[in-house]
């Protein structure tokens, strides 16, 4: 693991950290679909139909479901600083550039700690913005790798969701994101431009993910 330490500008990074953008945009999903499905249920219980109360009760579960997610989603993913100090320091460069944005191509170790051996794979992630940085092909981009499961019920050695969460949205002190630059190694850079051209087929594969062969990986992955 490579953990990168650094202090992180929380209110440069609510106005431009994606990942920390889509919580509250999940949140504020949740609380809208939660506010409709109690409204529904209340008119399903004043109609006072047998089908009605069946379907009220249906959607008090649904409403509760909602509730629970507005409360999970921002626990589960925890604060900013939370994110950045927990993950491990990882490789990322533009890949693609797109009409409204570009896309990353990553190298992460996707293995879950109980696992025998490292996962490396490569992964992408489409954004919108990114501040710090030139939006070029092969623009250098050192990221955070955030990993999670969709569920917990998950039996498998890698994790499903998995994606770099870049320095540039932590903080606009250009000197830390040379510093993390500087601390990935020149092969692990060198392996992401030569498989920049996989970017599409990444972003098609199962979780945008696509497994690297150990003996293509830098000696000090192996």
């Amino acid at each position: 693991m490579r953990r990168f330490q650094f202090p992180v500008d929380v209110d440069h990074a609510k106005s431009v950290n994606e990942t920390m953008a889509d919580v509250r945009r999940l949140r504020s999903s949740a609380i809208f679909t939660a506010v409709i499905l109690i409204a529904a249920t209340a008119w399903f219980f004043w109609l006072a139909h047998p089908w009605s109360y069946i379907l009220g009760a249906v959607f008090v579960i649904a409403a509760a479901t909602s509730l629970w997610v507005m409360v999970w989603a921002p626990r589960k993913v925890g604060t900013v600083e939370d994110l950045y100090a927990k993950g491990d320091l990882v490789p990322a460069i533009i890949a693609e550039k797109r009409a409204r944005g570009v896309t990353l191509l990553a190298l992460v170790d996707i293995a879950k700690p109980d696992a025998e051996a490292p996962h490396y794979a490569l992964v992408t992630r489409s954004i919108r913005s990114l501040p710090g940085h030139e939006l070029v092909e092969g623009e250098l981009v050192p990221s955070i790798s955030v990993l999670a499961d969709r569920n917990k019920n998950t039996i498998s050695e890698t994790w499903q969701m998995v994606s770099p969460m870049p320095i540039a949205w932590g903080t606009k002190d250009a000197s830390v994101i040379e510093r993390a630059t500087a601390q990935i190694s020149e092969a692990e850079w060198q392996l992401l431009v030569a498989n920049i051209g996989l970017s599409e087929k990444v972003r098609e594969a199962e979780n945008q993910q696509l497994l690297v062969d150990p003996h293509d990986l830098p000696d000090d992955l192996q």
